[in-house]
């Protein structure tokens, strides 16, 4: 990881932490992982439209394994939004050490693999984990507001 990056990384887990429990973010996954670093580092960056199209947007799946602090893990999870079917995904942020902290029915922090543990909402199937995104990809063409 760049150092270049350090500030941003600690604000947008710093933003994120001082959001854990609240349900405002619930369906919100991806949402909630980039207002974590756009909020609190006062950038726009620009990903897919959905968890899952981020993730292949990204390429998340050429990087198994543990991610690192900072990176976006992704999951498919899919599920009924307005009545349409399909792989939503899901995403959470990595605190470093394999925690994520991500918008669930809450926000809350969880081993990135124990994530596909939880209990899906109704219509949706269990999160399973792609892989994960780096910061630097992340933040490719971003803009300072």
């Amino acid at each position: 990881m760049s150092a270049e990056f350090d500030e941003y990384i600690h604000n947008a887990i710093a933003w994120a932490k001082q959001r854990l429990g609240i349900t405002t973010y619930a369906a919100r996954c991806l949402a909630f992982v980039e207002d974590a670093y756009e909020q609190s580092n006062h950038v726009e960056i620009f990903g897919g439209s959905t968890a899952q199209a981020t993730a292949d947007e990204y390429g998340a799946a050429q990087n198994p394994g543990v991610p690192p602090i900072g990176s976006f893990v992704f999951y498919n999870c899919s599920g009924r939004v307005n009545g349409e079917l399909k792989d939503w995904g899901h995403v959470g942020l990595c605190l470093g050490d394999g925690q994520v902290i991500h918008a669930w029915n809450t926000v809350r922090i969880d081993d990135y693999l124990a994530v596909q543990d939880l209990e899906p909402a109704p219509t949706w199937t269990p999160p399973r984990y792609i892989g994960w995104a780096p910061v630097e990809r992340i933040f490719a063409g971003y803009r300072q507001k």
